[in-house]
């Protein structure tokens, strides 16, 4: 009897997973916990929401409104109890692009746009469908997005001055920076070296020390103190505002929302991905498992309330949702705080954001990229086998040469077709005779694949049998069909195909086996078929596959024993009939 697991209903799965903790008797121990977690998480998160915005061709304030109001909002109806919301280096690509070609009201417009369709995406339950992407795909375009990132700091990293604007494609890029190399500024290097030796020296020898933090405050003092010839905040933003601005929509005119629809569409394709795979490494890291539509639906709230603040994209961002779960998060409390206290450190500190030097951020990003560069990942996948590290050069050469969504599409579709084919592979045939009483091994017992059939032990002529084992569809069809094709060599009377090992059966098979029948049929033979499932059973039945044409027996045996009932003139092939039942 199949057995099967009880489908959640609509509030189990869109209930945010805050309120689950309130009804498990969330107590003050756990509001401390969350509170030092949050602390934590706010911390890490202050400077990489501005150096993220700076990258993506957007003020640092932006930035911040982005993983205040997103980061709330993700935590307070999300599906994970330890997701940390906010802006996120994958999308630097997609936003420069998206700010260069249609400016920041364009940007919060394509936000705003993306939030509605990951609300959509959740509520039509499609999270779970994002699982299929190959992992291959992950780690290509994760290490892509890690090299595009790391070359658009280049400029901040070395003070460069270009004649013109910095282009956005890779390589035309790198050639105007190799064209800018007479205005390197030699005090920029320097800052951005001791910010990241810094930050390795905290990460190797206090690894609880915040050390991004660390590293911005230690450059910023000695920029200002030795009045460095760098540029900071202040000089080309001039500082961040101290407060959140007025929420107000943005423009909805019909001709905009066109032309916006596909960075929208990339916006929720990657926002999508990126904060399931976030929960998911927050899963596996507590023990817990996430409501991936539920966070979807949180993830395009969020950002549809970070659009009217002026923000950017808001996803689940997989380094600062592992700082939480290290920090002794219990729940979503904690990146609800996390938010709080980067709201607080900004109507506190905003005048000291004007001295942080832009190399200092730039280092942070840099490291940043390689951490999420996934280099062990990327090395396994390229000894694996030759089909997955097509796939994963691939993506990672298509994101980085050619755009983020091109290296999804491409990395995917080639994923699909590698899958259909091992699949293709796995289908076998296996053909031959009936096997009768007297094959029976001589110490009275019998294997199970003998008392089936054996080609070695032939003992009917009359009748051949097949087994196919593996999934049966379109991609595995030929092969079973010139499989099939070939056996019956003597003109066999009878033909038994068993489907007890095919767990499916697509059309294109089902065609394949009524070619088999009038096959049958044009030779006089009868067709058995065994151990179809009901819904093979009625695949078949819709391409013509049925009585008379071909006949249905539970099992090889009942199909054979009906065969030579059916054989005029054989006596001796019923006896053994009779004798082998």
């Amino acid at each position: 009897m199949t057995v099967r697991a009880r489908q959640p209903g609509f509030v189990e799965l869109f209930t945010p997973k805050l309120v689950t903790i309130l009804r498990d008797r969330y107590g003050l121990a756990d509001l401390r916990a969350d509170a030092l977690a949050g602390f934590t998480v706010a911390i890490v998160a202050l400077p990489l929401s501005m150096a993220i915005a700076i990258a993506s061709g957007v003020t640092p304030d932006r930035g911040l409104y982005t993983a205040i109001v997103g980061g709330f909002i993700v935590s307070a109806l999300g599906g994970s109890r330890f997701q940390i919301g906010g802006p996120a280096g994958a999308f630097i690509v997609l936003v420069a692009a998206t700010v260069a070609r249609h400016g920041v009201d364009g940007l919060i417009l394509a936000t705003f746009l993306a939030g509605l369709m990951l609300v959509a995406i959740g509520f039509l339950r499609l999270g779970t469908f994002i699982k299929y992407i190959p992992y291959p795909v992950t780690v290509g375009f994760t290490s892509g997005i890690a090299v595009v990132i790391f070359a658009s700091q280049l400029k901040e990293l070395m003070g460069l001055t270009l004649a013109g604007p910095e282009p956005a494609a890779i390589l035309p890029k790198l050639a105007a920076l190799r064209l800018a190399l007479p205005t390197l500024n030699g005090a920029a290097v320097a800052v951005a070296l001791l910010s990241l030796a810094i930050i390795v020296a905290v990460r190797r020898f206090r690894p609880q020390w915040p050390a991004f933090i660390i590293a911005i405050a230690v450059a910023s003092v000695l920029g200002a103190l030795l009045a460095l010839p760098v540029e900071t905040i202040g000089t080309r933003f001039g500082g961040i505002p101290r407060s959140l601005p007025v929420p107000h929509l943005p423009d909805l005119s019909p001709d905009r929302i066109v032309a916006l629809l596909p960075a929208a569409l990339s916006f929720a394709l990657l926002g999508s991905i990126e904060s399931l795979l976030s929960a998911v490494v927050a899963d596996s890291m507590t023990g817990r498992r996430h409501r991936s539509n539920a966070e979807l639906v949180a993830q395009g709230f969020a950002n549809v309330g970070s659009s009217l603040f002026g923000g950017i994209c808001v996803t689940g961002t997989i380094a600062r949702t592992a700082t939480n779960v290290r920090a002794g998060a219990r729940g979503p409390v904690a990146g609800m705080l996390h938010s709080l206290f980067l709201l607080l450190m900004m109507l506190v500190a905003a005048p000291l954001a004007s001295f942080i030097p832009l190399a200092a951020l730039a280092a942070v990003l840099a490291m940043v990229c390689w951490n999420m560069a996934e280099k062990h990942e990327f090395a396994t996948l390229l000894r694996a086998s030759r089909g997955d590290a097509v796939v994963l050069v691939a993506t990672f050469l298509f994101v980085v040469f050619r755009d983020l969504t091109t290296g999804i599409l491409v990395g995917f579709g080639l994923g699909a077709l590698l899958f259909l084919h091992r699949m293709a592979q796995a289908v076998e045939v296996e053909s031959g005779r009936p096997v009768v009483a007297a094959d029976v091994a001589d110490d009275g017992t019998s294997d199970g694949d003998r008392t089936r059939y054996d080609a070695a032990l032939s003992a009917d002529p009359s009748i051949m049998v097949c087994q196919i084992s593996g999934a049966f569809f379109f991609g595995a069809a030929a092969t079973v069909g010139a499989a099939l094709d070939g056996v019956g060599g003597g003109q066999p009377r009878a033909y038994v195909v068993d489907f007890s090992d095919v767990p499916l059966l697509d059309s294109t098979a089902a065609a394949t086996i009524a070619g088999l029948a009038r096959k049958a049929g044009r030779q006089g033979a009868t067709l058995y078929l065994t151990g179809t499932r009901p819904t093979i059973r009625r695949v078949l039945f819709a391409h013509g596959v049925r009585p008379p044409h071909a006949r249905f027996k539970a099992t090889i045996e009942a199909a054979v024993a009906a065969a030579r009932r059916t054989m005029p003139g054989d006596v001796s092939s019923a006896t053994a009939g009779r004798s082998a039942d």
